[in-house]
């Protein structure tokens, strides 16, 4: 019975078998149950046609009365003939039973193999892709529900993939972003060491620098894996995003002056409630306001705007920069992606503030987006957040 349990193929063999058994046990039982009136009631009928040709009353007679006594007593002519017509039935019957559970068990089993075959494949690909080769699919040849699984599962290993693949990037990419900082570090400690560099408060200033660096890149990190792992918890309560907005290019305005980008604000005079957390929103605006900061030259122009909508408000940072090419936009939010990879961490950033933004927008249930009309030609991120109520 355990056997039996453990193995899906011998339960959907024995289900057809059981199903194709029951039925023909109740055509057993129905056959003889009704066999002894449909057989009385056509033998009347034959005696009525009998006797309606002329043919005698006592042979009639004695076929009713000899069925009667065959039936009741197990005697008379009529009574043998009775039984043994049952009998012949009965073999026949027993035969049939016999031909139709050998045609009945090949016809399972050929179904069963059908149905189990997918099945089969998918297992076997799964176990490939437990040990790692994540590149395993499965055919898909029909439209049934076990080629619509089929599908999901391929849509399922594409997607551990494309997670695998991420993985791997990252790895490289933050071995990547530490060792820049951390080379910078170790050649001016050797240099120190070697009397190559002067002990002097510039050379301690860049070593500073290197470690604030590598600080700043190790507490985005740790941002990075909270809001991806939705550890964040978030006070969303309804806020004035005007206000909010004002705050973000207050702070930042002194930086914007000092390498000559005009920073214009298209606000409405009244306040546009939403429901946000304000720290997080804040931050959100402060990370697109800095790239637009550090993708424009000087004599550039940021521009922050506002609308209303049925069901949100729009907020977009636009600026008059670089731009960014139509390949790159569909992986502008990609941790440490970025559109020129000749850029360092210095002057490029680390490419992780606009996934953290990303993910903090899609937290409070809105959406974010590129927009950029080419390379020279600026570039606009939007995002949008709930109306309150």
């Amino acid at each position: 019975m355990k056997t039996i349990r453990s193995y899906f193929g011998i339960k959907l063999f024995l289900s057809y078998f059981i199903v194709i058994l029951v039925g023909m046990s109740v055509i057993g039982v129905t056959a003889n149950l009704t066999t002894p009136s449909a057989y009385a009631r056509h033998l009347l009928f034959m005696e009525e046609q009998m006797n309606g040709s002329g043919m005698g009353q006592g042979m009639g007679m004695g076929q009713g009365q000899g069925f009667g006594q065959g039936q009741g007593q197990g005697g008379g002519m009529m009574g043998n003939f009775y039984q043994n017509f049952r009998n012949t039935f009965n073999e026949a019957l027993i035969i049939a039973v016999i031909a139709a559970s050998i045609v009945a068990l090949a016809v399972s089993y050929v179904f069963s193999r059908n149905i189990l075959a997918p099945v089969q494949v998918m297992k076997n690909a799964s176990q490939r892709i437990a040990e790692g080769h994540y590149d395993e699919r499965v055919e898909i040849s029909g439209k049934d529900e076990l080629h619509q699984l089929a599908g999901s599962f391929n849509k399922m290993a594409e997607q551990l993939e494309q997670v695998e693949t991420m993985r791997r990037r990252l790895i490289g990419d933050v071995a990547h972003e530490l060792r820049t900082p951390l080379t910078a570090i170790k050649g001016s400690a050797e240099a120190l060491i070697d009397g190559v560099l002067p002990a002097s408060a510039e050379t301690y200033s860049q070593i500073h620098a290197e470690a604030e660096r590598l600080s700043r890149l190790v507490d985005d990190l740790q941002e990075l894996s909270r809001v991806e792992s939705r550890a964040v918890q978030l006070n969303i309560h309804p806020t004035d995003s005007t206000a909010l907005i004002q705050t973000v290019t207050k702070r930042l305005r002194h930086q914007f002056d000092e390498k000559r980008v005009t920073l214009t604000l298209n606000l409405p005079h009244d306040p546009i409630l939403v429901l946000a957390d304000e720290d997080r929103i804040i931050q959100v605006l402060t990370n697109l306001l800095g790239n637009a900061l550090q993708y424009t030259p000087p004599g550039g122009e940021a521009t922050v705007s506002i609308e209303r909508g049925k069901t949100e408000a729009r907020i977009s940072v636009g600026d008059t920069g670089y731009g960014i090419a139509a390949e790159h936009l569909a992986h502008i939010f990609d941790r440490f992606y970025r559109v020129d990879k000749s850029r360092s961490r210095a002057h490029g950033g680390s490419g992780i503030g606009l996934t953290i933004a990303n993910h903090l927008v899609e937290a409070h249930g809105g959406k974010i987006w590129a927009e950029s009309a080419g390379e020279n030609k600026g570039s606009e991120f939007v995002f949008t957040l709930p109306l309150a109520r």
